[in-house]
């Protein structure tokens, strides 16, 4: 992602929450979404205005106006400089107040990014374990970001979901990594089969259509982090019935 620095021309308005500035792009495209750091402050880019019209972005060497987030904007002066904030730049804190608020989905960081860095971040053993949980939740959020941005069906995104959320149980345990048997029962509800049909039709599988293979090869996918969360369930639970039921079928699947 490149970096935009905006210049403050003038502040038209401001309160507690923000403002609107009249700001030239002196680097890089200033885009809706994007987060600036002035010192130690954020201030989110929300909304772009050209000739009186909404654009999504602007380059450098453009005016536009400029709708700003944050008490900082008040403070704001002519000819400050603006630097939009990367990804690996926003801290933990300003991610969680970030998230907390239900941003659109174009606003950077955009959801695939978040993601990747949070996952870097949660399996990072240098950090404190309660700060890669912390990372662990907000990857979490950016893969339900990720399934609404992109339409994904649930069976399909269920595997990066389990990815993250099985991550965190294997690492921290049931207690602090989440609810063994929840993760469980979500992944068993995603599949349409019974583990008896699921292993009839794979073993005839290259006899099928190709989205039926493609089917019987995402309820595969599951299978491994149903597998990982069954040392947690007790043997008499029917839940780990089913986990063992599908643990056996895997090896007939596509």
């Amino acid at each position: 992602m490149s970096i935009a620095e905006l210049q403050v021309y003038s502040v038209e308005e401001a309160d507690v929450t923000g403002g609107v500035c009249v700001v030239r792009c002196v680097g890089g495209v200033a885009r809706a979404g994007q987060v600036y750091a002035v010192g130690e402050s954020r201030m989110g880019l929300r909304h772009i205005e050209r000739y009186g019209r909404p654009v999504g972005s602007f380059d450098a060497g453009h005016t536009a106006k400029v709708h700003l987030t944050g008490a900082m904007v008040a403070l704001l002066t002519r000819g400050q400089v603006l630097t939009s904030v990367p990804p690996d730049g926003h801290s933990l804190e300003d991610l969680e107040a970030w998230l907390a608020t239900g941003p659109p989905l174009r606003d950077e960081p955009h959801p695939r990014t978040l993601r990747v860095l949070a996952g870097v971040r949660m399996r990072d053993d240098r950090l404190p374990d309660e700060v890669r949980l912390r990372w662990g939740r907000i990857a979490l959020a950016a893969t339900h970001r990720c399934a609404r941005a992109e339409g994904t069906p649930a069976l399909v995104r269920a595997p990066e979901l389990a990815c993250v959320q099985g991550y965190l149980i294997q690492q921290f345990g049931p207690d602090r990594g989440g609810d063994p048997a929840a993760l469980a029962r979500e992944l068993l509800a995603l599949i349409d089969l019974t583990p008896a049909q699921a292993a009839a039709q794979g073993r005839g599988w290259r006899d099928l259509p190709h989205h039926r293979i493609r089917h019987l090869r995402r309820i595969k996918s599951l299978i491994p982090w149903l597998t990982a969360v069954r040392p947690h369930l007790p043997d008499a639970d029917p839940v780990a019935e089913a986990v063992d039921a599908w643990s056996a079928v895997r090896p007939d699947l596509p």
